[in-house]
């Protein structure tokens, strides 16, 4: 006799309609750890397909898969079903003591959209790009 997978529970709406904001908590985890939906499943030993599902909430994650992707992720699972919100306060405050961000901060919000995003696209691209030796 094999026992039945662990399933979370989730809240349903007066529509039916299941919530569970763990998808969106993975999903963005997940992004912020600049890894794509293949690399989380390689990490996890488990098909791509399984991580589209969970983030797409068609497939609830047992809590063995709770625990791999808590790992995968480098969080803890609280931090995982929370959304990592406790470990983005701590990367806010961290930013905001460093100094050349400190210097950066009161001209931020003279900046309107188009500024905004160029700069964001230049700094990405300079920490993102593997940079060549001389």
């Amino acid at each position: 006799m094999t026992a039945a997978p662990e399933v979370l529970p989730v809240n349903v709406d007066s529509n039916g309609r299941g919530h569970l904001k763990l998808a969106y908590s993975i999903r963005s985890l997940r992004l912020r750890s600049g890894l794509s939906q293949r690399q989380l499943a390689l990490r996890m030993s488990v098909p791509r397909t399984y991580v589209s599902k969970i983030e797409n909430e068609k497939a609830t994650p047992t809590l063995s898969s709770l625990e791999r992707l808590a790992r995968a992720l480098e969080v803890s699972v609280p931090d995982l079903l929370s959304g990592g919100e406790r470990n983005r306060q701590e990367e806010v405050r961290e930013l905001m003591e460093d100094q050349f961000v400190a210097e950066v901060m009161p001209y931020l919000s003279q900046l309107n959209g188009m500024q905004m995003s160029s700069i964001l696209a230049q700094v990405r691209d300079l920490t993102v790009r593997v940079r060549r030796s001389a």
